[in-house]
């Protein structure tokens, strides 16, 4: 193996830690892949210029930073529909689809968890990729965004982000005051740890899978907080509480009577496959459901609706044979 070869083979290892960072920055899980694959080009094409003053680590961190900021100051905020209005009362309920809007998006656990680390920095990634999580990253400014990422996340040292970002130690602090402040406003909510499930989370979705599947709603509020939240992008459209989801469930969601669940992980949290019955025969995709869980309970479901996307990103089959 010849010397590029070796280089090239450095750079990959840094692929999937800085496509987690680069998903917290962007919220998109193709824009987080198609900025590292920029990263990676800019870095092989810049080689010569590396004089090894920094890390290879670093240099590539300061080349994701850029390539990210870039984007970023294109402007578009991505949002969840829980940042853009109440939730609708079940008797208003519209699916009204905003294409205006860019969606925050779900990301495979393989795609930016590292597969081997500490616990407790496991714990802190799958955390910190949490839908929840990666939405409140979305109302920082770029530079303090990325300034949070390192230092909570990644426990970066104040002068390794100053000099990273061409800062003062003093600027990155407070950047870093500023920052964890806006996160505390938004107050994503705290989720159960789930890596690997526990007897009980399992049991919990192993329930969840039978009322969906047998579309028992009875059964099915027993196993969510009374504020659960339900969401489906790219429809602006969310449901806070029993009353409203049954209702919606009971109603136009009626459509779903008869699915089947595949399980699957998602932003560091169980996820669900979602197949409706097609007429035709089999199983159809319908949604990719990702799950909050947390005191022994569900409290958010998002259903991502563009399975075109979702399922190949996934690895997830595209249909099921009857049963």
């Amino acid at each position: 193996m010849d010397s590029m070869d070796l280089m090239t083979e450095d750079l990959e290892k840094y692929r999937r830690e800085l496509t987690g960072y680069c998903y917290r920055m962007l919220g998109s899980a193709f824009e987080a892949e198609d900025a590292v694959q920029d990263t990676m080009v800019r870095a092989w094409r810049s080689l010569d210029s590396f004089e090894g003053r920094s890390s290879l680590r670093s240099w590539l961190y300061r080349i994701a930073t850029n390539v990210c900021l870039d984007s970023l100051n294109a402007g578009n905020r991505r949002a969840r529909p829980m940042d853009l209005s109440e939730p609708t009362p079940v008797a208003q309920a519209r699916l009204n689809e905003r294409p205006e809007i860019t969606w925050l998006e779900p990301v495979p656990d393989g795609r930016v968890l590292p597969s081997v680390a500490d616990p407790a920095e496991t714990a802190v990634s799958r955390e910190t990729v949490r839908l929840a999580f990666v939405a409140a990253l979305q109302h920082l400014p770029p530079k303090q965004r990325a300034v949070l990422i390192l230092r909570e996340v990644l426990a970066w040292k104040a002068s390794e982000v100053a000099e990273l970002l061409g800062l003062t130690v003093a600027s990155v602090n407070s950047a870093l005051q500023r920052a964890r402040a806006t996160i505390q406003e938004q107050a994503p909510a705290v989720s159960d740890e789930a890596n690997p499930l526990d007897e009980e989370q399992k049991a919990l979705l192993d329930r969840y899978v039978a009322a969906f599947e047998g579309y028992d709603m009875q059964a099915l509020t027993t196993l969510l907080h009374e504020d659960a939240t339900m969401s489906m992008p790219p429809y602006d459209l969310w449901l806070r509480g029993h009353e409203d989801i049954v209702g919606w469930m009971l109603g136009v969601g009626e459509v779903c009577r008869g699915s089947k669940l595949v399980a699957t992980v998602a932003n560091g949290q169980p996820a669900f496959a979602h197949y409706h019955p097609d007429p035709e025969g089999g199983y159809a995709p319908w949604a990719l459901i990702v799950l909050e869980l947390h005191d022994g309970k569900i409290g958010g479901m998002d259903f991502f609706l563009d399975t075109k996307r979702w399922f190949p990103l996934f690895d997830l089959p595209d249909r099921l044979d009857a049963v």
